[in-house]
């Protein structure tokens, strides 16, 4: 692992805890990592939750993520999100085309994308994942499918080399009982390296 890289630990709640249950456990995560020096780590509640984890976690290494963002600033978008408003919450980071976004709430690679430029614009940090489903998996469609989704967003990552992070999630073996074994993981992760690499050496060396 290069040096410059540090270990990026995040945790993504999904829609669960809320309220106290939601402070009580990012407080329990800060007491945990607190001897962490060497590595980062993000907690990435629901969005009603991350005001007062912020808080919670005021003057702690741990950092509060969202999980979702709408690309918009304002406007008729019931439901949704602006990076203005995580900002004012206290969020620093951003998931950003999480499987179950683009499995349930049809996101394209094209608004991945639009996500990531605007989430880098606001000064906030995405965590954009890519992944493969079990289909995909079983054609040998792996490789072409992460470089597809990677390429949407990877030049506009460039603009600021380490600020972004790079998520692999197999969605074949999220809730399957199957398991993506390292040398699987690796491979993707060395396809992912090296594309990276052909728009910046600089990207490729800081990116997480």
């Amino acid at each position: 692992m290069n040096k410059a890289r540090r270990p990026l630990i995040a945790g993504n709640w999904k829609m669960n805890h809320g309220g106290a249950t939601a402070c009580n456990l990012a407080s329990a995560v800060r007491r945990t990592t607190d001897a962490f020096d060497k590595v980062d780590v993000v907690v990435c509640p629901p969005f009603t939750a991350i005001a007062s984890i912020a808080e919670e976690l005021r003057g702690s290494a741990v950092q509060v993520g969202a999980q979702n963002v709408n690309p918009k600033d304002s406007g008729a978008y019931t439901g949704e999100i602006s990076v203005s408003m995580l900002i004012d919450a206290g969020a620093k980071w951003v998931i950003l085309g999480h499987s179950e976004r683009r499995a349930m709430f049809g996101e394209t690679d094209t608004l991945v994308a639009e996500k990531t430029r605007v989430v880098l614009d606001a000064g906030l940090r995405p965590i954009v994942c890519v992944g493969e489903l079990l289909e995909e998996r079983e054609k040998g469609q792996t490789l072409e499918v992460v470089k597809r989704q990677l390429n949407a967003f990877a030049s506009i990552l460039a603009d600021k080399p380490g600020v972004g992070a790079i998520a692999y999630e197999p969605v074949w073996a999220i809730g399957t009982g199957k398991t993506a074994g390292p040398a699987e993981a690796q491979e993707v992760h060395a396809m992912i390296r090296a594309r990276l690499r052909e728009i910046s050496a600089e990207l490729a060396e800081k990116t997480r």
